[in-house]
Formats: structure tokens, sequence, C-alpha cells
């Protein structure tokens, strides 16, 4: 039996791991980077471009860039996530002839999966030029609430990206495991995945090595972009200001202050204040520049409204779970949102002690399936089991 690998197949990155000597680790990609965008492009000479290269050229070619498509993965057209979704995405969204939700670029269908094994197929690159071996199985991760028809789109996707998905994993059952919960004692662990895309929690009971998700739920429409936009937003007002220069009409100038704000919303995530200037700000031939100053007190106001609801949704999993937040053993924190000073502020004070930040919040995912994908070959985790009771807060 070959290596198997673990992927976390995410919303807005994708990330791989290796079992090595006993711990996971995760893989850099060709670029450098532990993670990867789960960003698709097609260019005008139909070049396929994944990853942080199809990120780059979304701002000059939004139509032909695929992002967010795990939003669309084993879902009909008409349903009211894929509507809410179109509202959304600058792509173009159509029905296929079974009423599934496609994708169109550059006049082609592209089912969900179909993307999402591209993105797949650079996930398994990666662990071949880190192992200079063919990988043929994997661990892929999806969220708690993936139902059948989700959980079988994501198998296709790895069929079509030369992949046997061995084992499809919770992504929470995953953090969890990358946590190393499940070796000592009996827990009851909530999960927080604030992601760039999609927010999700999940409240977990862990005995004898049986991983059982007690109650989740979430906001499809919940997640670090919104934060980026906001920012787009002040960025916008700014350089109407500065400029006489109203950008919101112009797609790609929006597209370019939404990727400067989740540059800056990263730094105000360590840092007080952020300011500087934004250039390639191009319209009409002409290039306007911004100057700005924004102060993390300035950007937690403009979040407010998105963390209290991520509370909110927390507060009603632990109600669905009958549990207080002080029966919770650990907090585990899963996506680059929970860098946010103001939502580890927040846990802080729903739980009664601080969330475990041991492990990089964008890689535990991947590591917790490369553990699982250990478990496989007989060395590690014998016995671990994963219930499929899953119940919805709705």
């Amino acid at each position: 039996m070959g290596k198997v690998i673990g992927i976390d197949l995410g919303t807005t990155n994708s990330c791989v791991a290796i079992m090595s000597g006993g711990d996971p680790v995760v893989i850099a990609n060709a670029e450098g980077s532990r993670t990867t965008p789960s960003v698709v492009g097609i260019t005008d000479k139909n070049e396929r471009l994944v990853g942080q290269i199809a990120k780059r050229q979304a701002i000059t070619n939004p139509e032909n860039t695929i992002f967010s498509v795990k939003r669309l993965m084993g879902r009909k057209f008409k349903s009211k996530e894929v509507q809410e979704a179109m509202k959304r995405l600058p792509y173009k969204v159509v029905e296929a002839d079974n009423g599934d939700a496609h994708v169109e670029l550059r006049g082609k269908r592209y089912s969900p999966p179909e993307v999402s094994a591209m993105i797949l197929q650079k996930m398994r690159q990666t662990a071949e030029d880190y192992l200079g071996e063919k990988v043929t199985e994997a661990v892929v991760t999806v969220p708690a609430y993936f139902d059948d028809a989700q959980r079988q789109a994501t198998r296709d996707a790895g069929r079509l990206a030369g992949l046997d998905v061995v084992r499809i994993v919770n992504e929470p059952t995953a953090a969890a495991l990358a946590y190393g919960f499940g070796q000592r004692k009996d827990e009851t662990v909530c999960v927080f995945d604030f992601g760039g895309g999609t927010f999700d929690v999940s409240v977990l009971a862990i005995k004898d090595e049986i991983f059982q998700v007690l109650a989740t739920d979430g906001d499809f429409f919940l997640g670090g972009d919104d934060i980026d936009r906001a920012i787009a937003e002040f960025l916008a007002a700014e350089l109407n200001r500065q400029q006489r220069l109203d950008p919101r009409p112009h797609h790609e100038l929006m597209t370019r202050l939404a990727l400067a704000g989740e540059e800056i919303k990263i730094h105000l995530s360590s840092s007080p204040s952020a300011e500087g200037v934004i250039d390639g700000l191009y319209l009409d031939g002409r290039e306007y520049k911004l100057s700005f100053r924004l102060t993390r007190t300035q950007l937690e106001e403009m979040v407010r409204g998105f963390v209290d609801r991520a509370m909110e949704l927390t507060r009603n999993v632990l109600a669905a779970a009958h549990l207080e937040p002080r029966k919770i053993t650990e907090v585990v924190c899963v996506g680059g949102t929970t860098r946010v000073p103001l939502v580890r502020q927040r846990l802080t004070e729903l739980f009664g002690k601080e969330p475990a930040l041991r492990i990089n919040p964008d890689e535990v995912v991947a590591q917790g399936a490369a553990i699982q994908a250990g478990s496989l070959g007989g060395s590690l985790y014998k016995g671990v089991g994963m219930s499929t009771r899953v119940p919805l807060v709705r």
C-alpha cells in the first residue's frame, strides 16, 4: 500500500499533509505556501490556472475564475443555497440536464466535481513532488453537514483527479484528531471553524476513540471574505473622497480593494493599526492610488455584526447538544478568521477559557486528515471511529 495523503479541500483554501515519523506534516506547494487558494481560472488562451496564480489574475478575469465551488458541490441549480450563491459569484452558474448546478467558463460547462478535481490534482502533485513517488489514495475532509450527494460529489472529484478517496472525514473530527483527542480520556470538544467563505461550529463527544458529532450548525455565507469586503467598502469610500472616483460599479477595482482588504485584515490581527498606499487601481487607462489608515478598533466596529452572528450560532449548537459552555473540555480554532483578536476574545468570554491555538488553524484539518490516513496503514489510532449521526441545527 502506497502513501495515503490527507487533504483539506476547503471553500477558500486547500491543504495537504502526510504522516512522517509518527507526526502529521503539512506539505508546501511549488510556490512555497503551505495552503493553496481553491481557485481555478481559464485564460483567454484556454490555459488552466490553479491556486495563487489563478487568484491573482481574478482581478482582470473575474468571469472566468472559479472560487468557492465547494458551495455548489452536490447541489441542484434551483436549490436556495445555489440561488443565494449566484448573487455573490461573478462567474456564470448554469443548470445541467440533470438539474445540478454547473459553472461555465469561456463557453464550456464544468461540474463542481470537475473544478474540485483540478484543485485536488494540484494537491496530489504537491504531495508527489515532496514524496518523489506516485500518490493514488487520499483521505478528504468535508463539513459535518454534507449530505450523501455532497459526499459522493467529493469522491467523484477525487476519482477525476486520479485519487481513490479511501475515506471521507468530517472536518471537525479531523481537527479534533489533530489535537490528539480520543487518546486520553472522554472529552467534549467544540470545533469553531471560521474560514474564508463559510462558518461552521460543531460539538463532538469523544469516547473510547469514537467521535460523535452531537450538533452542528453554520452559515454558508459568513466568513473572512465578508471582513475583506467590509474593508473594501471602507477603502472605496476613501478612494471616492480622495480621487472623486466611486469604484463600486467597477468589479475589477472592487476585487483589487478586497485583496488589499485581506492583507489589511491579516496585518491588523497582530498590529493595532495599518497604513499605506494601494496602487494598481486602473480605470480607462489611468492608474489611481489610494492612501489609507485603519485601526484595529475601527475594524472591530466594522465586523462586530459578523462575529455576533458566529457567536449566536455557537450558542445555538451548545443548546442543541444540551450543554453549558463550561462543560466543553476545549475549544478548537479552525480557519484563518479565528486569528482576528475580537473572535478569540468573544470565545474566551463565552467558554470561560482561551481557545486552543497550538496548531495553525489553516492547517489543523489537513493534519487530522493525515492522521486518519496514517491509521489506515494500522500504525496509528487503531479503531478510530466516526459516528454517522450528524444533527444539523436549523
